[in-house]
């Protein structure tokens, strides 16, 4: 019984050392994804936030304007 396990785990360590699953990547890509996200993000926040700026802007003139010239 001894023998016959010892041989068990003999050739499952060898087809385990056979195959060999290499993994050592799998962080920098998921890590390369995420900053893409972000950076991603990042860009549309910033066109929203220059679109919603410069509404502003022109909402503000443009009641500046109607306080200078008087008008309700």
């Amino acid at each position: 019984m001894e023998q016959s396990l010892e041989a068990y785990v003999w050739c499952k360590s060898l087809i385990s050392s056979l195959v060999h699953n290499d993994e050592a990547g799998e962080g920098v890509i998921s890590t390369a994804i995420a900053v893409l996200i972000m950076a991603f993000l990042g860009a549309a926040m910033w066109v929203g936030f220059n679109e919603i700026w410069g509404d502003a802007r022109d909402q503000t003139a443009e009641q500046i304007n109607n306080i200078g010239a008087g008008a309700p």
